[in-house]
Formats: C-alpha cells, sequence, structure tokens
C-alpha cells in the first residue's frame, strides 16, 4: 500500500468538495479537510466564511448537499451517534444547565460518556473559583466558558472540535487552557480541530492551518512549512516599486516601513531589496484573505 492511501486509511475526518447551502447562500463550495491522528489543525475564516456551518456538517448536526465525507470511518449523517462517542466538542454557542447544580452536571456527563474521567474534571476545577456545591446558574460568563472546557476536556475523545472555546476567557485563562490542551490533552493518537478568532494565540500549537473563505479552502498548509514558502519583505520607500514588480499578495504602510507579504518568491531575490521576515499566522491571514474580500 501507498504512503498516500495508508494516510488516507489513517484520516479520522476526510472531506472532500464539500457543499451545503441555505436557500440562495452557499455556506460551503467545495471544501476540503483530511485529518489525521496526532494533528491540531486551526480552520480560521472572517464571519459568514463557513466554519461553523463546516464543523456541524462533520459532526452531522447538518447536512451536506454535496461532497464525500467519512468522520471516524463513518458517515456522520446516518451514524452520529456512534462518532459522538468518540468525540467531544464545544461550540460557540454551548450553554450549560442554569438550573442544575455543579455536583449533579458532572454526574450527568459520567453517565452519559463512557470515557469521561472524573479524576481529571476535579483537577482541572481544582485551579479555578468553580465549587461543585453552586449552581451554574451562579457562574459568571467566563467560569461558565472555564466548567464547559473541564467537562468537555475530561472525555477521552479520539476527535476534538472546538469552535471559538476561549470566548468570555480572560487572557490569563486562556492561557492556562491552550497550555493544558497541548501538554495534558493532546497525544499521537487524538486530533484537534480549532476554530477562533484569536489567531495570535493558538499559532504555537498548530500542525497545520486552514484558511477559508466563502465556504471554501484559500490555503491548507502544515505550518512548518510556511516559513519557506511565505516571506515578509520590510523595505524603505524607494525600493517600493521594485517589490511592486515582484507580485506581493499584500501592501501596508508601516512606521519600519513599505511591508510587503509574498508567496513562492525566493528569499535570495528580496533580499537584494530590504529585510526579510516569516509573516506571522495573523499577518498571513491578511494578506492571503484580505485580497479576496
Amino acid at each position: 500500500m501507498s504512503e498516500t492511501a495508508t494516510q488516507m486509511d489513517t484520516a479520522l475526518i476526510r472531506a472532500e468538495g464539500l457543499q451545503k447551502s441555505y436557500r440562495d447562500v452557499k455556506a460551503l463550495d467545495g471544501f476540503d479537510l483530511t485529518l489525521r491522528p496526532g494533528q491540531i489543525v486551526g480552520l480560521i475564516g472572517p464571519n459568514g466564511s463557513g466554519k461553523t456551518t463546516a464543523i456541524k456538517t462533520l459532526l452531522g448536526l447538518c447536512r451536506r448537499n454535496g461532497g464525500d465525507l467519512t468522520v471516524l470511518g463513518r458517515d456522520p449523517a446516518a451514524s452520529r451517534a456512534e462518532i459522538m462517542r468518540e468525540t467531544a466538542y464545544i461550540a460557540d454557542t454551548g450553554i450549560l444547565p442554569r438550573w442544575m447544580k455543579i455536583s449533579d452536571l458532572i454526574d450527568c456527563f459520567e453517565g452519559l460518556h463512557p470515557s469521561f474521567d472524573r479524576v481529571r474534571l476535579e483537577e482541572t476545577l481544582a485551579g479555578t473559583e468553580i465549587r461543585p456545591d453552586k449552581k451554574v446558574q451562579t457562574l459568571s460568563k467566563g467560569m461558565n466558558v472555564q466548567l464547559h472546557l473541564a467537562l468537555i476536556m475530561a472525555i477521552d475523545a479520539r476527535l476534538l472540535v472546538l469552535d471559538e472555546p476561549t470566548l468570555g476567557l480572560d487572557q490569563i485563562y486562556r492561557q492556562k487552557f491552550y497550555h493544558m490542551l497541548v501538554n495534558d490533552y493532546a497525544n499521537e493518537e487524538r486530533s484537534i480541530l480549532i476554530t477562533t478568532h484569536e489567531v495570535r494565540e493558538i499559532e504555537h500549537l498548530l500542525t497545520d492551518v486552514i484558511f477559508l473563505n466563502h465556504g471554501r479552502n484559500v490555503l491548507d498548509i502544515e505550518t512548518a512549512a510556511l516559513e519557506h514558502r511565505f516571506t515578509k519583505l520590510i523595505v524603505e520607500p524607494a525600493a517600493a516599486d521594485a517589490a511592486r514588480g515582484l507580485s506581493p499578495l499584500s501592501e501596508l504602510q508601516t512606521l519600519q516601513g513599505v511591508e510587503f507579504i509574498f508567496d513562492g518568491v525566493a528569499r535570495s531575490e528580496l533580499q537584494e531589496l530590504g529585510a526579510v521576515h516569516t509573516p506571522n499566522l495573523a499577518e498571513l491571514f491578511v494578506a492571503v484573505v484580505g485580497g479576496q474580500q
């Protein structure tokens, strides 16, 4: 069996050409995704780009209009219950029942999911101000998110899907969460798919990134390959015309000079014009996706 065939066989998610329309609006227009064990993939796009629709389609929460899709070897439209036994999911609008006592909610999660680890949950909550004897309605918005994250992270799932997981959290707990995600949860058997508007927060932990716009992949690449393909060039105004002649993806006037981002242009050629750097993920996102708006 070829290496490519082996990789496809081990994929936890394999989506090809997904289509999803809501009346005359195309939410997905040929979306592709291959997610393998050990990968942490960032799905990044502007509002309305199709991120949440993509996740809901992958999890069987809405039916696709076209394309091929398998998740954990099954079609989520027909086997959602089986898939969710090995999947943990946090939606961007996740709401816990406010009337429940937190200890009862924990009991409920433990009874519903066979791989729920109560010890892991208790260790996570020990670093917060959340107390099991209180009701969910007593929690602040940030504490509610903390509890939801702790419950999901206590599930020993092969596939973890996070849709804007840190909305409502302060900067300190966001960093704690991502540290826990990488150091305590991620391993070679699990895969993580994550969407967020806070690109800078997650770029250091991603193995791969997909830029999504108008329901289509506009970039799908391993993060380790970014520096070999994309270059940021900063030049004095006098050299700007020469840089423009090399067809940059974007141009920005800054206090340091004129900044350009290039795709596939040799760094040796760019170094003759000014200072070269590797763009961060936020800069690259604006350059690639911003030009399509």
